[in-house]
């Protein structure tokens, strides 16, 4: 999800969401049910330049959900959003990995990293530290069992 893009600035935000769900050949529910979890409702009127920042990273996360793709990958997918909002993303990706997608998510927010992730790749100065479950990266480190990612992270590196 770039920063700095915003595909067809002067079009509308629902008919850019539109053009790509009819790209994408998916069903009209499926961007009624990205447009209410993302809530997106109030941008749809407005020309994609016009988003502010969260918006326009719920429209990007919406065109990016929208591709049939078995894989995503996500940088920093919830960068510019609140607490709630973070929370509803977080829900919303989670019901994806339930329908058969593979989510690959560079997270710098190793708490939302813990919340979301099932599976962990630790980097540390562009080095792999540890791979696997928080279960499986914990007992690597010699850590009690209910210790948080970023302990864990600490210890690893």
């Amino acid at each position: 999800m770039p920063e700095a893009i915003s595909p067809y600035p002067d079009q509308r935000t629902m008919e850019v969401l539109k053009f790509f769900r009819e790209a994408y050949r998916q069903p009209p529910g499926r961007l009624e049910h990205l447009v209410r979890a993302l809530g997106l409702e109030p941008a749809l009127g407005k020309p994609v330049g016009a988003l502010s920042k969260g918006y326009r990273r719920r429209f990007l996360l919406a065109l990016g959900l929208l591709a049939p793709r078995p894989v995503l990958l996500m940088d920093e997918p919830f960068d510019g959003f609140d607490l709630r909002q973070r929370r509803d993303v977080m829900n919303l990706l989670r019901d994806e990995a339930v329908d058969g997608r593979t989510l690959v998510l560079s997270i710098h927010q190793l708490g939302d990293a813990q919340r979301i992730c099932d599976r962990l790749v630790l980097l540390s100065g562009g080095r792999v530290m540890g791979v696997g479950t928080l279960a499986e990266l914990t007992a690597a480190a010699r850590l009690p069992i209910d210790t948080g990612l970023e302990e864990v992270f600490l210890a690893l590196t």
